[in-house]
């Protein structure tokens, strides 16, 4: 059987990053980003042994960039990043399934369809996988921002925004520190569930805890809220257990003094690798002038993803919900 384009570039992404990892003996991730450089800039840096720089080179004629697709070429970076991650253990290096990506970008494209240009915003980028997934669902001229404080998790996330042709801004920095940026008409994160360990940073929040560390997937919405413009969108991954821990009444007042709920999707169990992992969608609406809460909020369970029949049934109901809400 003939491979498909994204089989190939992943093929060729894998055996060129092997070549690097050997040579330097450095982990997967590391060699996949001198991989994605050397695709990118098509030759390897001045400062590269010449020997490896050589045998790149020889690969480089077994692929063409001009022949794939925007999507098969994030497709084929997500597959060797997520080999990439199987060694890694930290729950912060976990990607967004891909399925997920594409209900955020469906919803974040209902919500935005009526504007003509808009300005985006991930403030939890990882490896941009969630952003270009997202970016690729909207029919706009849009402006993309996007921060992490992860070294490596940036450089694969700018050379995965390069190989896309995808124009965005990244902030290398803690995101619950101040950015540089005006607020945006939209904002797509999978938030990171944990304590955040810099309790004189967590002090410039409303969402701070009473004692001890506060939780920083709490901080990161005060903070998404904060850099949304007025009427603006947020689409949130959020853990299932979000509003029930020690801290939820604190958010759900927080929310209610400066957002409108819009709606909850809840993801199906089979979409993560365990129960623990379930993961749901929070829409909101940063409070404006002439903002209002819908009278019926988007409540919607998903099937599972392999449903078809099923999925086509609750995308049809959420159609027509936007529909009456637009």
């Amino acid at each position: 059987m003939e491979k498909s384009n994204v089989e190939r570039l992943f093929g060729w992404l894998d055996e060129t990053t092997e070549l690097i990892q050997q040579h330097r003996n450095e982990p997967y991730l590391d060699s996949l980003s001198a991989t994605m450089e050397f695709l990118f800039y098509e030759g390897a840096p001045e400062d590269m042994d010449d020997l490896l720089a050589h045998k790149l080179q020889n690969t480089l004629i077994k692929i063409n960039m001009d022949s794939f697709h925007t999507e098969e070429v994030r497709k084929a970076i997500q597959l060797a990043i997520l080999k990439g991650m199987k060694g890694s253990t930290q729950q912060q290096h976990l990607m967004t399934p891909e399925t997920v990506g594409l209900i955020v970008g469906y919803l974040s494209d209902k919500l935005t369809k009526d504007k003509k240009a808009i300005r985006v915003f991930d403030p939890v980028s990882g490896t941009g996988n969630l952003l270009t997934t997202v970016l690729g669902q909207l029919k706009q001229e849009v402006k993309a921002y996007a921060s992490e404080v992860d070294p490596t998790l940036i450089q694969l996330s700018v050379l995965n925004a390069n190989l896309q042709k995808k124009q965005v801004e990244f902030f290398h920095q803690d995101s619950l520190r101040p950015f540089l940026m005006d607020p945006v008409d939209l904002i797509v994160a999978d938030l990171p569930v944990g304590y955040y360990p810099d309790d004189i940073q967590a002090n410039e929040y409303e969402l701070k805890a009473d004692s001890g560390h506060s939780y920083a997937h709490h901080l990161l919405i005060e903070q998404s809220i904060k850099y949304t413009a007025d009427g603006g969108y947020l689409v949130l991954v959020i853990p299932e257990f979000l509003f029930d821990n020690d801290q939820s009444d604190k958010l759900q007042a927080y929310l209610q003094k400066y957002a409108h709920i819009v709606g909850v999707i809840r993801l199906p169990d089979t979409a993560f690798k365990s129960e623990k992992n379930t993961k749901s969608i929070l829409i909101l609406q940063k409070k404006g002038k002439n903002t209002s809460t819908p009278k019926q909020p988007l409540l919607v369970q998903m099937p599972s993803f392999k449903n078809s029949n099923g999925m086509a049934d609750i995308l049809g109901k959420m159609n027509a919900w936007f529909d009456m809400y637009k």
